[in-house]
């Protein structure tokens, strides 16, 4: 007999790919975007910075109760003047919900003659710190890329941990605060990297993971390594790059937005058969698997002498089960895309998720993401541009369904078949929109594939309605029990199918 292949009665099973679908007739799977809340940080341009980003999402700190964030912003010198901005800051940012922050006076460091202002961290600074005036070879510039609160840990001094670059900005270096503003570096060898990289704590894997970028043929990819103790950490092994898919895809969405007056098109345009690369990929664990957010880099033109190629850069969405082999979600569609241009939005040539997304009361999940008006120098551009090249970029926070990356939709009816599993008394539940039609399941044994007694379709009291956790019943109550592995037959009518799962 064959041995169940899912356990619902531990995750949530989702259809981001077919791995709980045995089978399924007359239903498309639907990506969702998420809705867009516009940006929730912004450059102070009373301290003249000119943009803000991060590679970090809110971190909770349930000592102070608390959202504390850490992020860069860039300034310029001479004021209004990007193309000369100085290397960037970390500074801190907090909120009680999450949505609405505040930029607390640290008095760390020392900015046009004060410390009255919120920079968390200053490479410049602590670089010139440690060198001293004799400047020692070994000492070198170490910016701080991303912060983590990790309450697991023991120790108090390594509340939040961080990665750091290695001031040629080729790896990244770990290190330890007790709070975010001390900082150790310890004393390992980077992680083989370039300029961008993520770091989560994994809880499937109980591993500290670390996305770094490194060059295949495809360009820009997508390398893993990963960590027990913080301390010592795997060689970069390759997970994902792009291929022709993704080059056909560069050349329809440069296309796109070229011939839609209401987008920014790239200011330099070539008919050069550029690849596509991928530039990052933030992950999610979630019920048991592991969601990607690539960044897919679609070049418009060659790389220019002050900054790399022009062009729009979109978020996709990945999921695998092991960190490692990972399968694209809905045919590549852009998950989170390319503004119009107005004048007032901030994600028109380029959006990228920070980091792990958040799931936020069980109800919605917060996805805090990087949204710029351009790509490449000012020079490049139009003069009409001139004035927000002083405001180029925001933080910003979208918000998804609970679960609700993808669907499984059916019109008139379709059905899914799961994959087979055993059922100890739990009760079944979906996450599913029925606006209109119905919902119904029934319990199939997985070697007759006929329904067990009681709990046919005909005998499932219908769904119907919005639910995040809905309960399917039958009319006579059975209690769910089955020594043998049985599947689920879901009928939709007229509904959306995000999960489904025992408890």
């Amino acid at each position: 007999m064959t041995s169940p292949q899912i356990n619902p009665a531990q995750h949530k099973q989702l259809f981001l790919d077919d791995y709980a679908i045995a089978s399924m007739a007359n239903v498309k799977r639907t990506l969702h975007q998420p809705d867009k809340h516009g940006p929730i940080l912004k450059a102070d341009r009373s301290r003249e910075q000119v943009y803000v980003q991060s590679g970090n999402v809110p971190q909770w700190n349930s000592e102070k109760g608390i959202w504390e964030w850490w992020y860069d912003a860039h300034y310029a010198i001479p004021p209004g003047q990007s193309d000369t901005a100085e290397s960037s800051r970390k500074h801190y940012a907090t909120s009680t919900d999450g949505v609405h922050w505040e930029t607390p006076s640290l008095g760390f460091y020392q900015r046009r003659g004060s410390k009255d202002n919120n920079i968390a961290y200053d490479s410049k600074l602590e670089f010139l710190t440690r060198r001293g005036v004799y400047n020692p070879p070994d000492i070198i510039e170490q910016h701080l890329y991303h912060v983590i609160r990790d309450e697991r840990d023991d120790d108090p001094q390594r509340r939040y941990k961080g990665l750091f670059s290695d001031g040629r900005n080729m790896g990244r270096l770990p290190g330890v605060s007790p709070d975010g503003f001390r900082w150790t570096l310890l004393d390992v060898s980077p992680i083989p990297s370039e300029d961008t990289s993520n770091l989560i704590y994994d809880e499937i894997s109980n591993l500290y993971v670390a996305t770094v970028k490194q060059r295949t043929v495809w360009g820009r990819s997508l390398w893993v390594s990963t960590s027990v103790d913080f301390v010592n950490w795997t060689e970069p092994k390759l997970a994902l790059h792009t291929d022709e898919v993704d080059r056909e895809n560069r050349k329809r969405r440069i296309q796109e937005v070229v011939e839609n007056p209401a987008y920014l098109t790239p200011p330099v345009l070539e008919d050069t058969d550029y690849i596509a690369q991928l530039y990052m990929m933030p992950l999610m664990p979630y019920e048991g698997m592991y969601i990607g957010f690539p960044l897919l880099f679609n070049p418009a033109g060659p790389d220019l002498p002050q900054m790399n190629h022009c062009g729009i850069n979109q978020v996709e969405l990945a999921v695998s089960r092991n960190l490692y082999n990972w399968e694209r979600v809905a045919d590549r569609e852009v998950f989170i895309g390319v503004e119009p241009w107005d004048g007032v939005n901030y994600g028109t040539a380029q959006v990228a998720v920070c980091s792990r997304p958040i799931v936020h009361e069980n109800r919605e999940i917060r996805i805090y993401h990087n949204a710029h008006r351009f790509r490449g120098h000012h020079s490049i551009y139009s003069e009409d541009y001139a004035e927000y090249f002083n405001d180029a970029g925001a933080l910003h926070l979208s918000i998804l369904r609970l679960d609700g990356f993808v669907s499984l939709d059916a019109e008139g009816e379709g059905t899914v078949v799961t994959e087979r599993f055993t059922l100890n008394g739990e009760e079944l539940y979906v996450n599913a929109d029925v606006p209109r039609g119905e919902l119904r399941a029934e319990i199939l044994d997985a070697e007759t594939m006929q329904p067990l007694p009681g709990l046919s379709e005909r005998e499932c009291l219908p769904l119907n309605g919005d639910h995040l956790r809905g309960k399917l019943r039958w009319r006579d109550s059975p209690r769910l029990v089955n020594e043998k592995a049985i599947c689920l037959r879901f009928i939709l009518r007229g509904a959306k199918l995000y999960a489904f799962w025992l408890e």
